[in-house]
């Protein structure tokens, strides 16, 4: 796993994503999510690669429920890039690379 990637909960969403400085990818996911998993090798590659400009986290849903249902997380992988507190771009469900680096630079 990246060291450039944090993990949230519901007790800081607020500040570390909501009030952050920079851009804000989420991914949304679970220990029990298979496409969650296969994208996580992804994930950590866009933080290493976006270091800097974009902060990248994870919020596990069931162990942080109040924020997914906040945030209408209905299926995993969710994907939400926020920025200055609001949700610029989202993508649900496993997809490539090449996507996910195009849903971060819509966002920036």
């Amino acid at each position: 796993m990246s060291d450039n990637v944090i993990h949230v909960g519901d007790a800081d969403f607020e500040t570390q994503v909501l009030n952050s400085e920079q851009p804000v990818l989420v991914d949304f996911w679970a220990e029990w999510c298979g496409p969650c998993k296969m994208i996580g090798p992804i994930i950590d590659e866009l933080a290493d690669t976006y270091a800097g400009r974009v902060k990248v986290a994870k919020l596990n849903v069931d162990a942080n429920r109040q924020t997914a249902a906040k945030f209408g997380i209905r299926g995993i992988p969710a994907l939400l890039v926020f920025k200055n507190g609001q949700i610029q771009a989202s993508q649900v469900g496993a997809v490539g690379k090449a996507q996910l680096a195009q849903l971060i630079e819509s966002a920036i």
